[in-house]
């Protein structure tokens, strides 16, 4: 588990780096963290879990929620609450998945403690931009340095490091979650479509509120 947790449901809050990885077997787990908003979970999502999971030998994947995620909009609806409550019923289908909740938002602190970290092609090159360091270049390059090994999405026109590129299904980089919120919900993972269709919390703000209101 990731440190300074409580584990309810499947889901694990933290606010800080991982502590020392568990151990089985004899051996110690080898863990990997996906960060994201997971606005809404998609197919996508899980393809790129299974990847890496697989190509990576992980035991464990933990889809990592910052509660404000770096250079992103806060999510204010559907409440962090009801998206994390969703991710966990994923996780439940899955013995090898968890789901943690995070205040920190640099990769390089969401990563601290995991053997690989998880990110798109395009937050490849976000994270290589001064300006979410201070403008300080050296910070942004340890930073980086301190990462563990990196498994890319590869997300075009992005491009980054071929060594360090998920073998993927080409769908897979052309799937967003802006798209499974406006257009294609039927990209969503079947939970939270499901959830979906009974609150309208992505297709329909209008009914999500008064879903909310009978809560």
């Amino acid at each position: 588990m990731v440190a300074s947790q409580e584990q309810t449901g499947g889901t694990a809050e933290s606010s800080g780096p991982a502590a020392a990885p568990a151990r089985a077997a004899g051996r110690t787990l080898r863990r990997g963290v996906f960060p994201g908003s997971f606005n809404p979970p998609t197919n996508a999502h899980l393809a790129i879990s299974e990847a890496v999971r697989t190509q990576h030998a992980l035991d464990v994947l933990v889809w990592s929620v910052s509660r404000v995620a770096l250079a992103k909009e806060e999510v204010l609806r559907p409440r962090l609450v009801d998206r994390v409550r969703v991710l966990t019923w994923i996780a439940e289908r899955f013995d090898w998945l968890e789901v943690s909740v995070t205040d920190v938002q640099l990769l390089s602190e969401i990563s601290a403690g995991f053997d690989v970290i998880v990110m798109g092609a395009d937050k490849w090159h976000q994270i290589h931009d001064s300006v979410f360091y201070g403008n300080d270049s050296a910070r942004r390059d340890a930073s980086i340095a301190s990462l563990p090994s990196v498994a890319i999405a590869a997300r075009p026109p992005h491009e980054c490091p071929a060594h360090l590129v998920l073998n993927l299904p080409d769908w897979v980089g052309a799937v967003s979650s802006t798209q499974a919120r406006t257009t294609d919900p039927d990209l969503m993972v079947p939970e939270a479509a499901r959830f979906d269709a009974e609150t309208g919390a992505w297709t329909d703000p209008a009914r999500y509120e008064k879903w909310l209101v009978r809560q």
